[in-house]
């Protein structure tokens, strides 16, 4: 039963029961499983009108509303690709997104109307750009409001699995974004794995805090949780306070986030007052969760975080444990159907355990491929079908994973290979280190200089050799760093993940 099909299911199995609540600004929207099924239906009609047939792209660059729920699984249920957008992007880039994608149609915040008019205008595949008065969902309602759901209750709901569905921008930090291509049978692999893995129920009620442009929002949270037929609860923005009060008083039963929003929730005042004693699985990604967060949150809030690792080309490829160790600065064991192996970044060849190494995947979530472009696509994956992932890690002797980075963030200083997080670890344990990212910049005598950036902790003083002569304690002397820049903040994506490339082009002069 794929994804799609589950929903269906669960929207007659559970037509009475709440499937989402949207907590907006001045009231809380209840949207039932009967009528986020009609409100589909409704939607898929109104896309028919507009043309939209098997395999065209419909973009959605709107903030987190129901109408990008409802389209979204539209899209996906008229066998047409579904292409979330940031609503952040400015014109030149979402112009890059649209062309390459080559959009049928684009649905976008009213407000960027006038802002992206030119950037439009010079897109010829696209038909149609319309525009909604969102938070509101009051002019998405007048457009869909002719519709009736009986005019698309009959259409089949998709069963080729190796269709695409979703496409996926990646970050782009190696060049120019890849739209990776996913399938209802990749979504549905992962969703079956997660539902298994962390024992998802049709009682669990998510507090959704999360953007629904990305994987971890709209894959694994979202559709987790009405793959459960359970209950979402939607937060269309992140504050630290109403987060918690809502956990509490919501009773919810799982939370996912990632280490920046844990920490904002660690700091809040009072943090120990608030009840979670009902809550079953919190869980962390999209970025390394720092040791100190780890026990902090613990420490405060009586929860053991769990840490998982996935990617956009693939959803969710290695967790820790639902039940058992939840062990700190690991990613855990590979789900259910996914394969992992370490292998030499040069030759190829699997290495032992415990020797760090590039990670690759192979399983039924894994996208099969980019875009349009063929070569990259060749380029991602080996002759054998594992996916390169371009990201360092180690397997312990128990099957239990560990992240060393990224390989473009590898520093190799005088011949020596450095793991950037193995110098962030060290860096974290000085009392006036907020923060950290270590890159390596470009030496004439060394071919690279390990550099560490600090956000400083407020109330400290501190100076380059105060972090230096920390550092040459602790670590053999080719790993210390050879320069220390202080900052207010780092580049971050959308979801809080430093974006070293941007940091190298920025302090590497």
């Amino acid at each position: 039963m794929t994804f799609l099909d589950q929903l269906a299911h669960n929207c007659q199995q559970y037509a009475a029961k709440t499937a989402i609540e949207f907590i907006g600004e001045t009231a809380t929207t209840y949207v039932t499983y009967e009528q986020l099924e009609n409100n589909v239906l409704r939607a898929m009609a109104y896309l028919q009108a507009k043309g939209v047939v098997k395999g065209d792209r419909v973009a959605l660059q709107l903030p987190k509303c129901l109408p990008f729920i409802y389209l979204h699984l539209a899209i996906m249920r008229l066998e047409a690709i579904s292409l979330p957008l940031n609503p952040g992007y400015p014109a030149h880039e979402l112009g890059y997104f649209l062309g390459d994608a080559a959009a049928k149609l684009f649905f976008a915040d009213a407000a960027t109307r006038e802002s992206l008019a030119e950037m439009l205008a010079g897109l010829p595949d696209l038909q149609e750009a319309i525009f909604l008065d969102t938070p509101s969902i009051i002019n998405y309602e007048s457009l869909i409001a002719p519709f009736d759901p009986a005019e698309a209750a009959g259409i089949p709901i998709p069963q080729d699995l190796n269709a695409t569905c979703l496409m996926i921008y990646t970050s782009g930090t190696t060049g120019r974004p890849k739209g990776a291509e996913l399938t209802h049978g990749n979504l549905t692999a992962n969703l079956n794995a997660l539902h298994e893995a962390w024992g998802w129920r049709d009682d669990d009620v998510l507090l959704h805090v999360l953007p629904i442009f990305h994987v971890h929002g709209l894959i694994v949270a979202l559709h987790g949780a009405l793959n459960a037929g359970g209950t979402a609860v939607l937060l269309p923005k992140f504050d630290p306070e109403t987060t918690l009060q809502t956990l509490q008083e919501r009773r919810c039963t799982v939370f996912m986030a990632v280490p920046t929003i844990h920490r904002r929730l660690i700091n809040v005042p009072h943090a120990r007052d608030y009840d979670l004693s009902h809550m079953r699985l919190l869980t962390s990604g999209s970025d390394r969760l720092p040791d100190d967060l780890f026990q902090a949150f613990q420490d405060i809030f009586g929860h053991t975080l769990l840490e998982r690792y996935g990617m956009s080309e693939t959803s969710m490829l290695i967790s820790n444990p639902l039940h058992g160790e939840r062990r700190v600065g690991s990613v855990g064991r590979p789900l259910p159907g996914v394969a992992v192996r370490i292998v030499d970044p040069e030759t190829g060849a699997p290495l032992p355990d415990n020797v760090v190494g590039e990670v690759q995947v192979r399983g039924a979530n894994v996208c099969k491929g980019y875009w349009r472009q063929p070569d990259k696509t060749a380029a991602a994956f080996t002759p054998d079908g594992w996916l390169r992932t371009g990201d360092l890690g180690l397997r312990e002797p128990d099957g239990y994973y560990t992240l060393k980075g990224r390989s473009k963030d590898l520093i190799i200083s005088g011949g020596y290979n450095i793991y950037p997080p193995e110098v962030e670890l060290v860096l974290a344990e000085h009392p006036a280190v907020q923060a950290s990212a270590v890159i390596g910049c470009p030496d004439e005598e060394w071919g690279e200089r390990v550099t560490a950036v600090i956000i400083p902790r407020e109330g400290f003083a501190v100076t380059a050799d105060d972090i230096i002569a920390h550092c040459k304690t602790q670590l053999v002397n080719y790993k210390v760093p050879r320069r220390v820049i202080f900052v207010d903040a780092f580049p971050r994506n959308a979801l809080g993940k430093i974006q070293k490339a941007k940091l190298r082009q920025e302090n590497c002069s």
